[in-house]
């Protein structure tokens, strides 16, 4: 049996406890120019490419199949329209939040990593390194996941049972509520690697509260078969 065809069927993935058994998956826009020219977005509203509609529309067909009970996104642009197009498959209402937005990052908005590393050089290590850092003068990735993750529990909350939410988000902030609601420290959270355009990480309710199941996945979720299920 397929791993849609099992949450059709309403079993969970990852041997998730009985109880709630619900999972959160984290999808990140699909590409905007500012992608491809490795510009920092942050809060500027960037409008997806061609190429980024087309991820968005491939990826929510196999999302539409997990049977989302919810989608939550950012309100800019790039996170709404790719919300829209699992909107359609499914019939769900996005509901749409500022507090999901990708961190505001001040005066590094618009610059490319390279003039950023060439500007602002030591503020990125630092950043890199795991330090705090207002980059560019903007939030913290501990304020960010303030915003952030409260919202994204909230609309957990709602599930049902073994129910399914998606938040269409950027970057940045998903790593920073991934961490939060994992329980790790802020200066642990650059661990998570980045998620590529339109892809998405899978977080799922276990004995001990939410833990990561995929990460930057661009198919279904597999159930895991074996000693650590």
């Amino acid at each position: 049996m397929s791993a849609a065809h099992e949450a059709a069927a309403g079993f969970s993935f990852a041997g998730a406890p009985a109880g709630r058994a619900r999972r959160i998956i984290m999808w990140r826009h699909g590409q905007t120019a500012w992608n491809v020219e490795r510009r920092f977005q942050g809060t500027t509203d960037v409008e997806l490419t061609e190429t980024g509609l087309s991820q968005a529309r491939r990826a929510a067909r196999l999302l539409a199949s997990l049977k989302p009970d919810a989608i939550i996104a950012s309100d800019l642009k790039r996170a709404a329209y790719t919300a829209a197009e699992l909107s359609v498959l499914t019939d769900l209402e996005v509901s749409h939040d500022d507090a999901l937005r990708e961190t505001y990052a001040g005066v590094w908005q618009g610059l490319t990593h390279e003039e950023i590393i060439e500007r602002h050089g030591d503020e990125y290590t630092a950043w890199k390194r795991g330090e705090p850092v207002r980059r560019g003068g903007g939030e913290l990735e501990s304020e960010v996941a303030d915003r952030a993750a409260p919202v994204v529990l909230r609309h957990a909350d709602k599930l049902p049972d073994g129910g399914t939410l998606v938040v269409v988000s950027h970057g940045g902030t998903i790593r920073t509520t991934i961490g939060r609601l994992l329980g790790l420290e802020p200066e642990n959270w650059e661990s998570l690697g980045g998620l590529s355009n339109c892809c998405w990480s899978v977080l799922g309710e276990g004995a001990r509260g939410w833990r990561l199941l995929e990460h930057n996945a661009g198919t279904l979720p597999e159930p895991v078969l074996g000693d650590d299920d």
